[in-house]
């Protein structure tokens, strides 16, 4: 008849979950720290066989039952402990060990957090709308026609500016931004008390879509607001809209109304 006895255990191996991977990180003990607790330890036992004499390995599974944490120290002179060995970030290092279902004490390693890497700082639509705000943008010049700085008492008189579409480029908490920028509305001053708002830029001679009749003759301080929106975008991303508009207010200029005479002239 055969006979079975336990020799001796000659090693062991933390096992970590189905599918999990460890992450380590070295301490200044030499120690590491796993991301993920382990489940247990394979145990290599050496069993004898009766009668032949031969010794066989078998290996069982030990289960973690617990595990705790403590302060690491900063060795010091005469391997004394000089204080909390510390971590890259400031925090204090810890030790962890785990106990199996059988009694083993298991080091776990010296545990420091990994190193976040830092996400971009958010550009969000309002810091881009103060950014907007900062930059120096043109006011519209304003086109009065007849041109000369007279115009006629109950004649159509014409505005237009020819403000159009462009871009900007700045950088915003360390990132490119791109700005498209257009005048979405104008506002246009007459000078006699009387204003108009418009989308359009308004036209030439003889296409007139800004047109203002003066009632009495006089002079006037005529101007045009210009309204900007925009879109931006960071670092080459998805355009956004900008939430808000920025208005730019436009120069004065001196307008006469005068009133025309009647003259005969010969044929």
């Amino acid at each position: 008849m055969k006979r079975v006895c336990l020799v001796a255990i000659v090693g062991w191996l933390l096992v970590p979950p189905a599918g999990t991977a460890w992450a380590t990180h070295g301490g200044p003990h030499g120690g590491t720290a796993a991301s993920s607790a382990p489940t247990g330890v394979l145990v290599h036992v050496l069993q004898a066989q009766g009668g032949s004499g031969s010794v066989a390995p078998v290996v069982h599974h030990d289960p973690i039952v617990s595990s705790s944490e403590e302060s690491v120290c900063a060795i010091g002179g005469a391997q004394t402990c000089a204080e909390l060995a510390m971590c890259e970030n400031g925090d204090p290092m810890t030790l962890t060990t785990y106990v199996t279902q059988s009694g083993l004490i298991l080091p776990g390693g010296n545990n420091c957090p990994e190193d976040a890497v830092a996400a971009p700082p958010e550009v969000t639509p309002g810091l881009v709308l103060r950014a907007l705000r900062r930059i120096p943008l043109p006011a519209s010049e304003l086109v009065v026609q007849p041109p000369g700085g007279r115009t006629l008492v109950n004649f159509e008189t014409n505005f237009y500016t020819e403000q159009g579409e462009f871009t900007r480029v700045v950088r915003l908490l360390g990132r490119r931004m791109e700005l498209s920028i257009w005048p979405e509305s104008f506002v246009w001053r007459y000078g006699d008390g009387s204003s108009e708002r418009t989308s359009s830029a308004g036209a030439p001679y003889p296409d007139l879509e800004i047109t203002h009749r003066y009632l009495e003759r006089g002079r006037v301080a005529v101007s045009v607001d210009t309204t900007y929106a925009a879109d931006f975008r960071v670092d080459g991303g998805p355009w956004r809209e900008v939430e808000g508009t920025v208005t730019i207010p436009g120069e004065s200029e001196a307008l006469r109304v005068v009133t025309a005479r009647p003259v005969l002239v010969g044929g």
